[in-house]
């Protein structure tokens, strides 16, 4: 019975989705089509906004953010954990800020959202060394450009019982190259609500996100990376475990 109740939420839930995903895909369109690129993002932002908090609101998922007050009129390199695919409502409803995200190329597969995901995202092929390689140029431009960035260090979701998976270096790397500081946040249940192995469990309720101070890079060369690497994950695992 939990699993055929969950299923038809599950069911509701993907149809909201998609309904609020082409209610603001043409708006996004046509902002990153007309506007320069920076201004385009700024703009589809809200429109973003609008789609995550109608989604909280229609499917009784709550998103709520804690932590550090973050001072927006900075770039950041936000870097956290991601279990579960309700972590994309999280950082769009949490995160104060626009932002560029870093994400995978198979994403582009999803109806509609797909389209959005094509204006909005640093999309990476991680099989393919020059995309990688143009992925990375395209957020250390973004980031030279005043415009926060975010990577989910653990490089793809975390299916296993840890609360982290270890981190790639190519966060840390960018953040020394540049300079930008790193904001660490937790996402602490969005997987008790959407576990990735069994969607049906999908379930109301309240998913926190919290956010840590600010991680400065200035000052630190390449070979700090590990150092980095190691206090982000610390600070990451310790905001998961409170």
């Amino acid at each position: 019975m939990r699993k055929l109740v969950g299923g038809f939420y599950l069911l509701y839930s993907a149809i909201v989705f998609f309904i609020l995903m082409l209610i603001v895909c043409p708006f996004i369109l046509i902002s990153t089509g007309i506007f320069k690129e920076k201004t385009g993002r700024k703009i589809s932002f809200y429109f973003l906004k609008f789609w995550a908090w109608a989604f909280s609101l229609f499917t009784f998922l709550w998103f709520s953010a804690e932590g550090e007050k973050i001072d927006t009129s900075r770039a950041y390199i936000y870097l956290g954990n991601h279990s579960s695919f309700l972590d994309a409502v999280a950082i769009v409803i949490c995160i104060p800020q626009a932002f560029s995200p870093l994400g995978k190329i198979e994403m582009l597969k999803i109806p509609v959202f797909g389209w959005i995901y094509k204006r909005l995202v640093v999309m990476i092929d991680r099989s393919s060394r020059e995309s990688r390689d143009h992925s990375v140029a395209e957020l250390r431009k973004d980031l030279a450009d005043g415009q926060s960035i975010l990577i989910f260090p653990e490089g793809t979701m975390n299916k296993s019982n840890k609360p982290l998976n270890p981190f790639y270096d190519g966060a840390f790397r960018l953040a020394i190259e540049t300079q930008t500081p790193i904001l660490p946040f937790a996402i602490l249940n969005s997987k008790a609500h959407l576990p990735r192995t069994n969607p049906l469990l999908l379930n109301p309720g309240m998913i926190r996100t919290v956010f840590g101070g600010a991680i400065e890079a200035k000052g630190l060369v390449a070979e700090d990376i590990e150092e980095l690497k190691c206090k982000t994950f610390n600070v990451i695992l310790s905001l998961l475990e409170k």
